[in-house]
């Protein structure tokens, strides 16, 4: 059922793509942008953030039509080349050189993100939507795909292996030893292959990016009601995605760190989690939970283990039984008074590959009262809680693969 077709993507020439491809501008510190800025006139983030020219900060809509003309400079000077034909591309990605992910580049319908073909499984936010439907419907190209995951599939999988035999277009490593090779896929039987895969799944998953592929709805509304001749096929009908098979995602964790305990002496605190929970202090041993339902929680210098007591293990439904929201329904909301997840400054999420390291330090240093620790999330429980219909709470998962900006962008 879903439709994931191939596209002519505007790439960057063999010799520069590895100076050109970025992580997404918001994940480096100023410092680091500053000095990549500096550094590498073909940087991707010269065009993210166009208003180093002119050696000033510059947002809003007029920062939209920069980042629009720095591509068009980016194109005009050679940079990038756009595909003469549609094709699609397979990526290959190692960190670290041990961990690998494989994937599809391809473009996935906006239609099927309305008809639920393409599942979700976080809420979005309404003005971050706005904002990125805005931006879009200004550059008019989108240089990050939306991370999304299919069942592991033999055929696909014999693709991908067939290919990766063969002289990849890019093969380049990064200063965060990633090392990444590409190939274009031309050959129109293998895209038939490769088309007919995807229309045989059920359904698809979001894995990362709901706002871009939520914008994308918006998009196509304002981009349709603008064209007299519309017929379904234009490029706004769709959005630039990467489809990994489910056995190759990575879920991580987001701990969480609070700077009060709502008033409570430590004392107090510790009664109040003991009817929820089994504790065991574990002085200064170290602890990550190892299986659901267990949270490692760091106070006042200890270790703790918090064990989900039996009596509360009556689930309804996906969502109940999930450790972020058992979390939120036992300890934030009724002990520690967040009630909101999103907006609350008391509550800071921390993702974890930093893990209890993190939280133990940012604790001893005053900054926070409390740390929880989480067990991740499942493939299997993030796809139950999409088929359900519903949403997890905020910062749930942390998932990798994490795309570079500017290998493949998609022009509409």
């Amino acid at each position: 059922m879903p439709k994931v077709i191939p596209f002519q993507a505007t790439r960057p020439t063999r010799d520069k793509v590895g100076l050109i491809a970025s992580k997404p501008y918001e994940t480096y510190t100023k410092a680091q942008v500053e000095a990549r800025l500096d550094n590498n006139p073909f940087s991707f983030l010269h065009i993210a953030n166009p208003g180093y020219k002119y050696n000033k900060e510059i947002s809003g809509k007029e920062r939209f039509s920069l980042v629009k003309n720095r591509f068009e400079e980016f194109k005009e000077d050679g940079s990038f080349q756009q595909d003469e034909k549609p094709c699609y591309y397979l990526h290959r990605i190692i960190y670290r050189n041990e961990i690998e992910f494989v994937g599809f580049v391809g473009a996935a319908s906006v239609e099927d993100y309305e008809n639920d073909i393409i599942k979700k499984h976080e809420d979005t936010l309404t003005e971050k939507v706005e904002v990125f439907t805005e931006y879009l419907k200004t550059v008019r190209f989108n240089a990050d795909p939306v991370l999304l995951t299919y069942p592991d599939n033999d055929i696909l999988d014999g693709i991908s292996k067939r290919l990766m035999q063969t002289r990849p277009e890019y093969e380049f490593t990064t200063t965060s030893r990633e090392t990444h090779h590409f190939w274009v896929i031309e050959d129109l039987k293998l895209h038939e292959q490769i088309q007919k895969e995807f229309e045989v799944m059920e359904h698809i998953y979001i894995a990362d990016g709901h706002h871009r592929s939520s914008s994308s709805i918006d998009l196509k509304k304002v981009l349709e009601s603008e064209n007299n001749q519309h017929t379904g096929k234009e490029a706004y009908n769709f959005f630039m995605g990467f489809f990994i098979p489910e056995s190759h995602l990575r879920i991580h964790e987001f701990n969480r760190l609070i700077k009060d305990l709502n008033g409570l002496s430590k004392d107090e605190f510790l009664i109040k989690l003991d009817e929820q929970f089994k504790i065991e202090n574990l002085k200064q041993n170290y602890y990550k939970p190892k299986e659901a339902h267990y949270f490692s929680m760091y106070l006042d210098g200890d270790f703790y283990e918090l064990n989900l007591r039996d009596r509360n293990c009556d689930f309804n439904d996906a969502l109940s039984k999930l450790d972020a929201q058992i979390l939120f329904n036992t300890i934030l909301k009724p002990i520690l008074g967040i009630q909101d997840l999103k907006t609350n400054s008391r509550l800071v999420y921390s993702q974890g590959q930093k893990d209890m390291a993190f939280v133990k330090g940012a604790v001893d240093q005053g900054d926070y009262q409390v740390g929880f620790g989480m067990y991740p999330a499942s493939i299997e429980e993030m796809k139950t809680i999409a088929d359900e219909g519903m949403k997890m709470p905020p910062k749930t998962t942390y998932i990798e693969p994490k795309l570079r900006s500017g290998i493949t962008i998609y022009e509409f």
